[in-house]
């Protein structure tokens, strides 16, 4: 099945405080809006923003939740990065290399959004490490 987008629903608090980080900074396009919800255009998947009384934490680690984007060539991924750092956003963790010299080698940087939805940003060197490499036992940091 190659024909499919990915949906994914995350808490806010403030639609408005949300539209810089996303729709300013990320390039994120806005889609049918609500009081209660934003849905937006992430590179081409479904992200909806959704309002929630509750109160909003940072997480500790980047573990056990995060989301975002692997891309496929390292020039969108450092377009990607240059736009977080023009535009200030708050790196959760500053860009870096990770597992140099084996097959999941890749670059990335976590991004903090305003409501502290965690998002990373990656480019694999290899492309058969995004789904591969079963050979590779280690999937995230120790």
């Amino acid at each position: 099945m190659t024909n499919l987008l990915f949906h994914l629903a995350i808490p806010i608090n403030d639609i408005n405080k949300a539209k810089p980080f996303y729709v300013e900074a990320l390039g994120c396009e806005v889609g049918r809006e609500s009081s209660q919800a934003s849905i937006l255009n992430f590179y081409g998947h479904q992200v909806v923003l959704h309002t929630t009384k509750e109160p909003l934490s940072h997480q500790n680690g980047i573990y056990p939740r995060h989301f975002g984007l692997i891309f496929l060539e390292e020039k969108d991924w450092e377009n990607v990065l240059e736009k977080a750092k023009n535009h200030h956003l708050t790196f959760y963790q500053e860009p870096r290399l990770r597992f140099s010299g084996q097959l999941t080698e890749h670059r990335t940087f976590f991004l903090e959004d305003p409501f502290y939805n965690l998002l990373e940003f990656k480019f694999y060197r290899h492309y058969e490490a995004i789904f591969g490499g079963r050979e590779v036992a280690e999937v995230g940091d120790r």
